[in-house]
């Protein structure tokens, strides 16, 4: 299960790097604005993807102890949306210990 979830948001975090890299050598997003912010459904939707960062980082918030470690995934989170999402979760895959269960991935580890 864990090699799984590894290779899933490997996958995931791949996939929006490619994906947003070819994107911005082809249009900046600061060029691309003015016609995206005039589709209501491409504001609905960024509302609705800027909620699920917010949503993921109070997990984060729970899970990370120090302040400015806290800090630094809220503004990578913001930021570079779900390669940072992906990236926190590969993260936290890879520093479980052998023999822990995939439910322990969202406790908060000990002090």
């Amino acid at each position: 299960m864990i090699l799984t979830l590894k290779l899933l948001f490997g996958a995931i975090c791949a996939a929006m790097l490619i994906v947003t890299v070819r994107t911005s050598m082809e249009l900046s997003l600061w060029s691309a604005w003015a016609g995206y912010a005039a589709n209501p459904w491409a504001i609905a939707t960024l509302w609705d993807a800027y909620c699920g960062f917010l949503t993921f980082y109070v997990w984060v918030l729970y899970k990370e102890r120090g302040l400015g470690v806290r800090i630094l995934w809220f503004v990578l989170i913001m930021g570079l949306g779900n390669i940072a999402t992906a990236l926190y979760v590969l993260i936290q895959l890879f520093r479980l210990r052998p023999g822990q269960s995939p439910e322990s991935l969202l406790l908060r580890r000990p002090a």
